[in-house]
């Protein structure tokens, strides 16, 4: 009996000495097992979702980098092929004549613009000098004994080239008084029908009686103002040498020759049959053609008056050495445009 009681006060004991705080805890560590275990379930289920989502991913990704690889190679090995293709086109474009017709085409046209300012500065110089030739002496041949030496000598005076249309000055200007008055549209053939203006009169006057009507003129502008002075030249020159002249006109297209006959046509009331090898005008596309049957007129005791369009950028020196000759000079606009470069 004594030992039970011994028993149960060491128990009572025990149990007051051992903190409240304590029991606590250990109430608590007893409990945290169960309660952290559903959590680390959980997380672990989680994890092997996403494995088993990579896992089934892996060969789709895999497949699409391996698409888009393939696609990449092909497009370097494209991009390697053209790129050397342009390197042969380039090489083969700078080697031939169409690569180089760019730069064929600039030079062409710069040296267009010089001479067409050469062509422009040369009449310009012309208008300004006296066209005064020096008398020539003629001497004696030395043979001719018969003759004394102060008998022999002889002197023969080339009037100067200005002078050619002196003797003809009155007439002249009152045909150019007549072509400011107004257009007679019912006038005789060869007779200008139209009207022109103070510029114009005054260029003429210059073309008559400063160069002797041989040289060139600043175009007008227009093909039709070209062509209405030159119908007033004839007109005039029809006043002069009757039908003992003929009229030679140089352009290098057709258009443009059609263009010339329909203008001299309406400004000097003539008809078809006027224009032809045989008639008072005709048309020449080459020089040659041209410079021949100038000869050939005045081999007939014949005048030639020859009229250069303003197109033309060069002058053939042959046709300097004839007695009466226009050229109308263009300027570069006017040339740009009727070579179709603007």
């Amino acid at each position: 009996m004594e030992s039970e009681e011994n028993k149960s006060r060491e128990k009572q004991n025990l149990k007051q000495t051992i903190p409240v705080e304590n029991i606590s805890s250990l109430k608590n560590t007893a409990q945290e097992p169960v309660e952290k275990k559903p959590n680390s379930l959980s997380l672990t289920s989680h994890e092997i979702n996403q494995k088993i989502e990579n896992e089934q991913t892996q060969p789709f990704i895999s497949l699409a980098l391996k698409d888009l690889q393939l696609s990449r190679e092909k497009l370097e090995k494209e991009i390697e092929e053209l790129s050397k293709k342009k390197e042969q086109i380039d090489s083969e474009l700078k080697s031939s004549f169409t690569g180089q017709s760019d730069a064929i085409a600039r030079r062409v046209k710069g040296f267009q613009e010089y001479l067409t300012g050469a062509l422009q500065d040369l009449a310009h110089s012309a208008e300004q000098l006296e066209l005064v030739v020096p008398p020539v002496i003629v001497k004696p041949s030395p043979l001719d004994e018969n003759k004394k030496t102060d008998s022999n000598k002889e002197t023969e005076i080339i009037p100067a080239v200005s002078d050619t249309f002196r003797p003809d000055e009155s007439l002249i200007r009152r045909c150019l008084s007549q072509f400011l008055e107004q257009p007679d549209f019912y006038a005789e053939p060869w007779k200008l029908r139209r009207s022109l203006e103070s510029n114009d009169i005054e260029m003429l006057e210059d073309w008559f009686f400063s160069m002797g009507g041989r040289g060139a003129q600043p175009s007008r502008g227009s093909r039709a103002k070209n062509a209405l002075i030159a119908a007033g030249i004839i007109a005039i020159l029809g006043e002069l040498y009757g039908e003992e002249f003929q009229t030679l006109v140089l352009a290098s297209q057709p258009e443009r020759l059609g263009e010339w006959r329909r203008c001299l046509q309406d400004s000097l009331g003539l008809n078809r049959e006027d224009f032809g090898p045989n008639s008072g005008i005709v048309l020449f596309e080459r020089s040659d053609g041209l410079i021949e049957r100038a000869d050939r007129l005045e081999e007939r005791g014949e005048l030639p008056l020859i009229i250069i369009d303003a197109a033309e950028i060069n002058v053939e020196i042959p046709i300097l050495q004839f007695p009466i000759w226009i050229a109308f000079a263009g300027g570069p606009n006017e040339i740009y445009e009727e070579d179709g470069l603007l």
